[in-house]
């Protein structure tokens, strides 16, 4: 049985005529790392917001279709229950942080005052995280006066500590500099290697060719393509899709159309310079 389960999948926000979702039919494993990308407008979030159970628990609406997660339709779940089981890090990290906590100590520990954890564990488990993320130094800042991408790093904090088996990541570097996106990445490649599940949104596609197992590309809120990374990324057709191809598979393409081809179209740089060193040596 596939962890998250979609079968013809039709949703409509409230008051609004045209379908956020049509027809999406999506099954994904655990400990997979998904990579969300497609045009703006095309579902992206949507899917998440399902996934996380905000459709239709909180934005209400019309849905159509089962979407089962650990076979238990989303309809049936509690959304305080899926929250712990699926944590959501949000686009804007400013609408993640809470407001209401004077440091960030006390906004990454909120989530385990609301379950009730000892004070003992809550300690220990938000010191870990902090080294985790490599916030340490933040720990006795005023969360509200914060950079951007410190922020953005506070809330994967506060979602990691809650220890949830599934992180739904919504662009987390669209406000970040390089580094701080090399950074958001190395925490998330370090989530992957623990063997959550990640599903992820994200423009950057380099990045997505690199860490994600598989890629979903939305378009028009139906799925248009959904397989392995490697697949998907080096198909041609994906860029009358609203996607572009990775740098990689395009100097992998262009090789094949100068009558050198490299075997295979790579998708990440690592592997383009690793065939392209093997054919100089054949």
């Amino acid at each position: 049985m596939s962890y998250i389960e979609m079968n013809d999948i039709v949703y409509h926000y409230p008051l609004q005529k045209k379908a956020a979702l049509r027809h999406v039919t999506l099954n994904l494993e655990r400990g997979k790392f998904y990579g969300i990308i497609g045009e703006n407008g095309g579902g992206k979030t949507t899917l998440c917001n399902l996934i996380r159970g905000l459709v239709p628990h909180f934005y209400n609406g019309k849905l159509k279709g089962t979407c089962l997660i650990d076979g238990k339709d989303i309809r049936d779940l509690d959304l305080d229950d899926l929250c712990v089981k699926i944590g959501y890090v949000f686009q804007d990290p400013f609408t993640q942080i809470s407001g209401v906590k004077e440091t960030v100590f006390e906004e990454i520990a909120m989530g385990l005052e609301n379950l009730g954890v000892p004070k003992a564990e809550m300690v220990e488990r938000v010191k870990a995280v902090c080294h985790q993320v490599g916030i340490e130094d933040l720990i006795q800042k005023n969360p509200n006066a914060l950079s951007g991408g410190q922020r953005q790093r506070v809330a994967f904090a506060s979602i990691i500590v809650m220890n949830a088996e599934t992180l739904v990541i919504d662009e987390p570097t669209s406000q970040l500099d390089p580094d701080g996106t090399r950074s958001v990445f190395a925490i998330i490649d370090t989530l992957r290697n623990s063997g959550k599940t990640i599903i992820l949104v994200e423009h950057k596609i380099d990045l997505i060719a690199k860490y994600c197992d598989e890629i979903i590309v939305m378009e028009g809120g139906e799925v248009a393509f959904h397989g392995p990374t490697a697949e998907i990324l080096a198909n041609p057709e994906i860029e009358n899709h609203g996607v572009m191809m990775p740098q990689a598979a395009v100097f992998g393409h262009a090789m094949e159309a100068a009558g050198k081809p490299l075997g295979r179209i790579p998708v990440t740089v690592e592997a383009a310079v690793r065939l392209a060193k093997e054919r100089m040596g054949s």
